[in-house]
């Protein structure tokens, strides 16, 4: 039973019973339970500001553990791409050498992304810095590694063609030359017999008798016979595969026509004195992707490393004239 109270009338000189009204009442109590509450407002957020519950502290341990997680894996992906970088050095300086392939250029294989921003949603995250790096590492050592699985795929295919590339490849003289008497001029500066000017002779010259045969030096398919080229005088140029062609200039006679297939060693002509020539002998070029390189390094099939030697000597005098 709640507790009467009373209070002193002056003027009655009598006490009068105090008499609180329900609007009263509920403003009474919503003030008293509005300061309640911001006092445990308060207490709690005092209480989570320096103590953890325990539910805090499972969730903050499960952080720590997360980034340590990152952190070894970013280190991992280190070795990852130390191993990664031996391997494409290895299909660079090895592989692709041994079957006659460009290299892949570090452009493409270490090529970023472009674009628009791919981690902006992982920038909200705690650490995201540590986040980011390792997503980022993940995408370009996944790209990588693609780069790579394709680029042994086309190695593959290289090894399965190793035969006709090893056929097709330029292997032997165009003419025979075992006594290496016929060895003429070779790959470099030499002086024009007619123009007696220094110029770049961008073959090797081997002098014959009119009519001596030439040989093709791989196997491969005749690209283009001309009657009338030039300097080159009546030449044949073979396509060989894999980036190799050969030209053999200042010939006397075809013994081929366009798009006839040849083997190494088939008699593709006669050697003459046709075009900007001063004596019969026959003009012997090797490109490789479109570019010249020099005959010398591919008599591997006709000569051993005394005859490759003494060939080298006389191609090399840079005293002789060419053509």
């Amino acid at each position: 039973m709640a507790k009467v109270k009373y209070r002193f009338n002056a003027h009655t000189l009598s006490y009068d019973k105090i008499v609180i009204s329900f609007k009263t009442r509920v403003k009474r109590f919503l003030a008293v339970s509005s300061t309640t509450l911001a006092t445990s407002i308060l207490i709690a957020f005092g209480i989570l500001q320096f103590y953890e519950s325990p539910r805090m502290r499972i969730l903050h341990k499960e952080n720590e553990r997360l980034l340590t997680q990152y952190e070894l894996m970013y280190k991992d992906l280190g070795t990852i791409e130390k191993v990664l970088d031996e391997i494409e050095q290895r299909d660079n300086n090895l592989y692709r050498v041994i079957f006659e392939s460009d290299p892949i250029p570090s452009t493409i294989r270490k090529a970023g992304f472009g674009g628009v921003n791919r981690y902006s949603k992982l920038e909200s995250f705690d650490n995201s810095d540590l986040v980011i790096k390792t997503a980022e590492k993940i995408d370009i050592l996944s790209k990588e590694a693609y780069i790579q699985a394709k680029s042994y795929d086309d190695v593959m295919k290289m090894a399965m063609n190793k035969e006709e590339l090893v056929a097709g490849m330029p292997a032997i003289m165009p003419i025979s030359n075992k006594s290496l008497k016929s060895t003429a001029s070779g790959w470099g500066y030499r002086i024009h017999p007619i123009y007696k000017i220094k110029q770049f002779h961008y073959g090797m010259d081997f002098t014959a008798n009119i009519g001596t045969p030439i040989y093709a030096t791989g196997d491969g398919v005749v690209k283009d016979v001309q009657s009338i080229g030039g300097g080159f005088g009546k030449f044949v140029i073979i396509d060989h595969g894999f980036g190799y062609e050969t030209l053999y200039g200042h010939m006397s006679d075809f013994k081929v026509k366009k798009g006839d297939k040849v083997k190494r060693g088939s008699v593709i002509g006669l050697v003459g004195n046709s075009g900007t020539s001063t004596g019969p002998h026959v003009h012997y070029e090797v490109h490789k992707n479109g570019e010249p390189v020099n005959p010398q390094y591919y008599y591997f099939k006709d000569l051993n490393a005394q005859e490759y030697e003494k060939m080298v000597k006389i191609s090399s005098n840079i005293g002789q004239t060419f053509d």
